[in-house]
């Protein structure tokens, strides 16, 4: 899954990148809402992890103008921002799922799964089947014969690239 991180704290975004790469996805990092907004509309991202608190324009701003020009793609707002009213006009203004800082990663991870099982397009494939090799891209395992396979996530994907395309 490719996902693109909107957030302005460095720090933060390296995290996120590094530890979503080692979970096993693509990650690419806006450091502030212009960037973040021009970034989404060239595509190609599966998910947007967009923070509230944005410089140059702010993660509602970005979200609402991704949805009025018809852009569906899941959006899981972050924000220090936790009061009820915070997270209604969050996702009032198009996000998908709200989470407040401070978090924890695994909660996160589990969020971005939920978005991602919701956001599949029936005609897309989930699960890819060659003889007894099974990868399944939502949980991220793949088993051959019956039994597990543990792989890198840089392996992953070169097996989801190469099962995607068997028999080209």
């Amino acid at each position: 899954m490719r996902v693109l991180v909107i957030e302005d704290d460095r720090e933060t975004a390296l995290f996120l990148q590094k530890s979503l790469r080692e979970s096993g996805h693509g990650a690419d990092v806006a450091g502030d809402g212009e960037l973040g907004l021009a970034m989404a509309r060239e595509g190609g991202y599966d998910l947007l992890i967009v923070d509230r608190m944005l410089p140059r324009r702010d993660g509602l701003s970005v979200v609402q103008v991704l949805r009025g020009g018809g852009d569906r793609t899941p959006v899981l707002i972050l924000s220090a921002l936790g009061d009820v009213d915070d997270r209604v006009k969050g996702l009032r203004a198009g996000g998908d799922d709200y989470l407040t800082k401070p978090y924890a990663y695994s909660e996160l991870l589990a969020r971005i799964e939920a978005l991602a099982r919701r956001a599949v397009p029936e005609e897309q494939e989930t699960r890819y089947v060659v003889g007894d090799l099974v990868l399944d891209r939502l949980s991220h395992k793949v088993v051959r014969g019956g039994e597990p396979i543990v792989l890198q996530p840089r392996e992953f994907r070169l097996l989801e690239y190469l099962m995607k395309h068997a028999g080209q």
